[in-house]
């Protein structure tokens, strides 16, 4: 059996197709891991914030070392799995948004507890979004879902910001983590 020049290209494309759904197939379950993960770390931060206001800082120091560490961990294992672990520009960009917003919220930012609480969710969002351009659309409806609802929390929900951010920026990452596994 011969095939003619464009069955053979019709072929290609078909088998190129499947590669890259089986690498966005991927990178969503490992990504799924990873926005699980960090939903549960968020969603201890924000209730920790309302249990203990005092320590607030220190809370979510010990939430993003903690979630920096298992990153790190999981990406390892993701890369000794044979699949593609975290690039070292990805970890570079993430190194560039904390710095980023420990430059606004710490020297230039005159934010309250709440203002910063609203502040961190909107620029990690601002960064879901923006790696959906590139990953797909789940993590640009997550950034832009999470963003909107954080802005409707500020604006009206009142003292139970910190439960309302729980479940909206912890749940969201939670929720979008078990959508990406069926995607």
């Amino acid at each position: 059996m011969t095939l003619t020049s464009s069955q053979a290209q019709a072929s290609l494309d078909d088998i190129e197709q499947i590669v890259r759904r089986v690498k966005q197939s991927a990178l969503y379950r490992n990504a799924s891991i990873l926005l699980i993960l960090w939903g549960a770390i968020v969603t201890v931060g924000y209730v920790g914030c309302e249990v203990v206001p005092r320590y607030a800082a220190t809370v979510w120091l010990i939430c993003q070392a903690v979630g920096l560490l298992a990153t790190i961990v999981l990406s390892a294992r993701f890369a000794r799995d044979g699949e593609d672990g975290i690039d070292v520009r990805i970890v570079g960009a993430v190194l560039l948004f904390f710095g980023f917003g420990l430059l606004w919220s710490q020297v230039f930012g005159q934010f309250s507890p709440r203002g910063l609480n609203a502040f961190w969710a909107t620029l990690f969002m601002f960064g879901y979004a923006l790696a959906g351009i590139w990953f797909g659309r789940a993590f640009i409806i997550l950034g832009l879902t999470v963003t909107a609802l954080t802005v409707v929390g500020y604006l009206w929900v009142g003292t139970w910001f910190n439960l309302y951010m729980a479940v909206v920026d912890g749940g969201g990452l939670m929720l979008c983590g078990l959508w990406m596994r069926r995607a």
